[in-house]
């Protein structure tokens, strides 16, 4: 199946909203003792996880997808991760 730039938006979306609420449920969790280079990892390792994921319930995978939504997905992560890490002080 391709996807098309509108589902491929909603899945960014949702994920955008997915991680962060991961973050902040992280950082204030006592159980969790995750700090600098791990929870960012952490959050890398839990973006991908669950990109993948919402590519297959839609069919399809990274390796389907078309260099340009590719880099779309990238950029937004960068960018996402970028924000996350501010604005929790990561």
């Amino acid at each position: 199946m391709v996807l098309t730039d509108k589902t491929l938006e909603d899945i960014l979306s949702y994920l955008d909203n997915s991680i962060e609420k991961l973050a902040k449920d992280t950082i204030s969790n006592t159980e969790f003792h995750l700090e600098g280079i791990n929870l960012k990892q952490f959050l890398d390792a839990q973006y991908e996880i669950r990109l993948d994921n919402l590519l297959q319930r839609n069919n399809s995978n990274i390796h389907h997808l078309e260099s340009k939504l590719k880099n779309k997905i990238i950029q937004r992560k960068q960018k996402l991760l970028e924000e996350v890490y501010k604005k929790f002080k990561i």
